[in-house]
């Protein structure tokens, strides 16, 4: 008989991804909502150390779903929760935000520099200005959001025992740091490989608007070490979109893009070490993006249905190069001033 505990609330239970076997060896951890790992262990640990308390206002800026997170703990808390957001946030998003008890506020154009991230973080200091009792949970710099991931790294190691690759979406840098940092203490040649997307500043390119949500930044977060990765991959929008539903269609598994991305890295890398085991990080579910990515129409409008999947990434020998549907680089768990330094 299994004995079933019941969890404290329902954050605790959301945040338990699923670790499910795709292949021989490739592994989907599925989570239906990731950002909830960091965003309950802030939270937590600030109303424990006193840094919250009964009238303090939460504020963060996003655009996607460390918000909804963050949402959802407050609501737990019972604390007032303030989101400094921009256009990208869609409808049902913000419907949901507000439903908790949120307030969203929109900025209306980019900064000059840093595009909509920066102007997010101008109204940001504006917002904690306006109330000096406030918590900001500061994902991109705060070392508690990488350390949450202790919490993937060993039901990882519970579940699979040793694991050999890691592949994940990078945006602020605290998942797969986090996790494969966890997992290098157990077994030290776990290949991390990251997943990126073209005009994202965090691997060496310059900023540009981006149609893939919830990877890549504008903006260089601290939790990024880049000496983590083994290895980097770039993808394009239409292939994270087709991977989408090729994850759909193959394993039932109803993701957002994101995750169809590293679904795509994993399953070549795993097919090209077939004695490893690899686990790729799928951070989202697919309800967001019933009316785009699950659409037909709008994947064929938008052009995204053509070229169809490549079956391997294009190697480049300069981060730099980075183009096409899908590329990768061997970043050799080197800093960025490294990389940097060998291309010129």
């Amino acid at each position: 008989m299994t004995i079933v505990v019941p969890f404290p609330e329902v954050t605790a239970a959301e945040e338990i991804p699923k670790v499910i076997r795709l292949s021989h060896n490739l592994y989907a951890l599925s989570f239906s909502l990731m950002k909830l790992i960091p965003a309950r262990y802030i939270l937590r640990r600030a109303v424990a150390d006193g840094r919250i308390g009964a009238d303090t206002v939460i504020v963060e800026t996003t655009s996607g779903t460390f918000g909804l997170a963050l949402a959802m703990q407050a609501a737990q808390l019972r604390r007032r929760l303030v989101l400094v957001s921009d256009p990208a946030i869609d409808d049902r998003l913000h419907r949901r935000l507000t439903d908790l008890g949120a307030v969203v506020e929109r900025v209306r154009g980019e900064a000059a520099v840093g595009g909509y991230q920066q102007a997010r973080l101008d109204r940001l200091a504006e917002v904690q200005a306006e109330r000096p009792d406030h918590f900001c949970p500061q994902q991109y710099s705060n070392t508690d959001n990488p350390r949450s991931y202790a919490l993937v790294a060993e039901i990882l190691a519970e579940a699979l025992g040793q694991v050999d690759c890691v592949v994940g979406p990078v945006g602020s840098g605290g998942s797969m740091c986090g996790t494969v940092a966890f997992l290098r203490s157990l077994t030290p040649d776990c290949v991390a490989v990251g997943v990126d997307t073209h005009h994202s500043v965090l691997f060496g390119h310059p900023d540009g608007h981006r149609g893939l949500r919830g990877l890549g930044n504008s903006l260089m977060p601290q939790n990024l070490d880049h000496r983590t990765f083994d290895s980097v991959h770039w993808c394009s929008d239409s292939l994270a979109y087709q991977a989408t539903r090729l994850l759909h269609r193959r394993h039932s598994l109803f993701k957002g893009p994101t995750s169809g991305a590293a679904y795509q890295v994993a399953r070549w890398w795993a097919a090209a070490n077939p004695d490893a085991v690899t686990v790729a990080m799928l951070p989202d579910d697919g309800s967001r993006y019933q009316d785009t990515v699950y659409d037909d129409g709008w994947l064929r409008d938008g052009g995204h249905l053509r070229p169809p999947l490549p079956d391997e990434p294009r190697p480049v020998s300069d981060a730099g190069d980075a183009s096409g549907q899908w590329t990768s680089f061997a970043w050799e768990r080197r800093t960025l001033d490294d990389v940097r330094a060998v291309a010129r």
